[in-house]
């Protein structure tokens, strides 16, 4: 929807204006349709600005940022805004309520935010627009910092109670919508992306651990609350934040209750009809837009039933934007998504890039990512410059649906070992050999399956961390990343009571894989103006599936059972009856990097740069570059991360 910043001065010194205004102007793409500023000194009232971006309405009602800005002011927000909820003026930010003296920044959604409306007017509280943003206002007034526990929706804010004098700041559950913030000598940033914090004077240390433990497993780019930056932090999924003159503090409003997981005595088809109420209720809600929505289709199950259901709620037809890749089958899904257009009538938008885009985008999208982009961003960034160009704002995307239910063949492994585990023998020889002639696995799966049986969560990721990909690094950079880790490299994956698929799905959840997914999400959309939401990310479907039994989401050979249920109202059978997966990339490994990528990927291993940088261990490197280049694909992705890292090296020029 937005982008937001913020500077605060704990002590009472004046802000940096300048730097507020820097901080806003980059991130213009993610709000191209107006800006504003506020700015408040103490108790002594706010000042409301316009900036060059603004719309005219609002440029002739406030004064325009650095013309008669207040240059004592303790407090200063800025706003860049997409328009999709209450189009008009009046939905402007930063936004100020004069009776309640509380003012907001707000980048994201509230999809109950006409149930709350009606809830809080029942309270006696009156509305001047039809936005969500003023309803996060009146919520906050009539139930403090425990109104995020209403919310249903995403968010990422910063709301300044000028009666209390106090800065108070929230991020949705599952980190769909970014907050990083920074504190440097009596003064608090904020913002919606890192490079915004990056124009801070103070604190440029690289993060060693950090960056050592994402090159290792990619699903740790987003982890905890750190950023590839020693100063740099993230406002954790499910957490609020309070600062004024006399503290900061951090709360945590909202994480997955283990004690509820696997407990549900629900009959199965009972669970079904409650999977797809849930489900059909968040997409009804989330198609709550004053602009038209579209949606990315991939063919697969998620992505069809969200096409599916929104084309049921708005009885018409949506534009839809997919990816595909003639030469490599794996990555070519247009049979299915040819199936689903037809059946909805939807409008179908398809992108091919190809190895050249991949390249004249790869800098530019590191960029705009703030981190090292994974392999699947050509996908990605050409489905949403399409949408863009379609005029669309909303998209909707399957994003969580493996998380939740089970849809990752490691999913399956866990299973398993719960059966080994459990001694549960009879139905293991049934259900074991059907999964693996599906899979067409063998050795390695059961390999894998007895690794889950016999080690914790934590134990399998000190594993892929130390075996699973080839060390890229120095000795030296090994042991700084060592020494600054504050506990063991990989401290936060948690091992819980609970079986050992619901701790993996835990883990996926709350530790790894979702906020990383989530943060290419939001990146690459909003590079394009396109806000992305997430229907399976709903946290009353979110805790739902957690209470239920394993034997709900994995019935080899397939996974995903209650999904694949729920939906069979809903979806094409011939999608309903897929027996394969496919999956959302690039063609990065199998064919580019080795073909028309081949000189490009060269020229930097080779480069000056590159040697000269310290920390590679470039014989290894080579070593395997020259190998993948032979026809050995299993480095490949550690190839190409090393590449992703170098062009982040010098595209944020460290």
């Amino acid at each position: 929807m937005c982008g937001i910043t913020g500077i605060y001065s704990q002590k009472g010194q004046a802000i940096d204006l300048d730097l507020l205004r820097a901080m806003t102007d980059l991130i213009s793409h993610r709000g191209p349709d107006d800006e504003g500023y506020l700015l408040a000194a103490n108790d002594a009232g706010v000042q409301l600005l316009s900036g060059p971006s603004s719309t005219s309405e609002i440029k002739a009602k406030y004064p325009l940022f650095g013309t008669q800005a207040r240059d004592k002011a303790t407090l200063g927000l800025g706003f860049k805004r997409l328009s999709i909820l209450e189009l008009s003026p009046i939905g402007h930010q930063p936004m100020w309520d004069k009776q309640l003296h509380i003012a907001l920044v707000f980048n994201g959604e509230i999809y109950n935010y006409l149930e709350l409306k009606e809830e809080l007017g029942a309270l006696g509280y009156s509305f001047f627009s039809r936005s969500d943003s003023e309803v996060i206002i009146k919520a906050y007034h009539a139930w403090g910092d425990e109104c995020t526990k209403r919310f249903i929706g995403m968010w990422a804010f910063a709301l300044w109670d000028a009666k209390k004098q106090s800065l108070f700041c929230s991020r949705d559950r599952y980190g769909i919508k970014p907050f990083y913030y920074a504190f440097e000598e009596g003064f608090f940033f904020f913002g919606s992306e890192i490079k915004q914090l990056l124009r801070i004077p103070q604190g440029k240390e690289l993060n060693k651990a950090m960056i050592w433990r994402s090159m290792k497993i990619n699903s740790l780019l987003a982890y905890d609350d750190e950023t590839y930056w020693q100063n740099i932090h993230t406002l954790k999924p499910g957490t609020n934040l309070i600062i004024n003159q006399e503290l900061i503090k951090t709360r945590s409003y909202y994480s997955l209750n283990v004690d509820n997981f696997e407990t549900s005595t629900l009959a199965y088809h009972k669970a079904v009809e409650e999977y797809r109420r849930i489900f059909l209720d968040s997409i009804s809600m989330q198609l709550r837009s004053d602009v038209p929505v579209g949606a990315s289709l991939s063919g697969g199950m998620d992505s069809s039933a969200i096409v599916c259901s929104a084309v049921r709620h708005l009885a018409e037809p949506i534009k839809t934007f997919s990816s595909y890749y003639r030469d490599s089958p794996e990555l070519d899904e247009r049979k299915w998504i040819q199936a689903v257009n037809h059946e909805t009538g939807c409008e179908a938008h398809l992108v091919s890039p190809g190895a050249n885009q991949a390249i004249a985008w790869w800098e530019k999208a590191t960029y705009l990512n703030d981190l090292p982009i994974a392999a699947g961003f050509v996908s990605q960034y050409a489905v949403m410059q399409e949408a863009h160009r379609q005029g669309i704002k909303v998209l909707l995307s399957g994003q969580g649906s493996d998380e939740i239910t089970a849809g990752y063949k490691h999913a399956a492994y866990r299973y398993f070992a719960d059966l080994l585990r459990t001694m549960q023998t009879g139905k293991l020889s049934r259900e074991l050999p059907q999964y693996l002639r599906k899979q067409k696995a063998g050795i390695k799966a059961l390999g894998k399956i007895a690794l889950s049986a016999l080690f914790p969560e934590s134990a399998l990721y000190r594993m892929e961390f130390r075996y699973y990909r080839f060390e890229p690094f120095t000795h030296e950079f090994q042991s700084l990343a060592e020494r600054q880790a504050e506990d063991q490299i990989l401290a936060q994956i948690t091992d819980i009571k609970a079986s050992r698929l619901s701790n993996f799905l835990y883990n996926m959840m709350q530790n790894t894989s979702i906020q990383t997914l989530l943060h290419f999400e939001d990146r690459l959309s909003m590079a394009h103006s396109v806000e992305s939401r997430v229907p399976f990310l709903d946290h009353r479907l979110v805790d739902f599936v957690f209470s239920l039994p394993s034997k709900y989401k994995i019935k080899p050979p397939y996974t995903k059972i209650i999904h694949r249920e729920a939906m069979k109202e809903l979806i094409p059978e011939k999608i309903y009856r897929r027996k394969d997966k496919g999956i959302f990339s690039s063609p990065f490994y199998a064919l580019w990097m080795k073909g028309e990528m081949k000189n490009y990927i060269s020229d930097i291993l080779t480069s000056t740069a590159f040697r000269q940088r310290d920390l590679w261990n470039l014989p290894r490197i080579n070593h395997h570059w020259q190998r993948y280049l032979a026809g050995d694909n299993r480095n490949a992705e550690m190839l190409y991360n090393v590449i992703a890292l170098e062009l982040w090296f010098r595209v944020y020029g460290v």
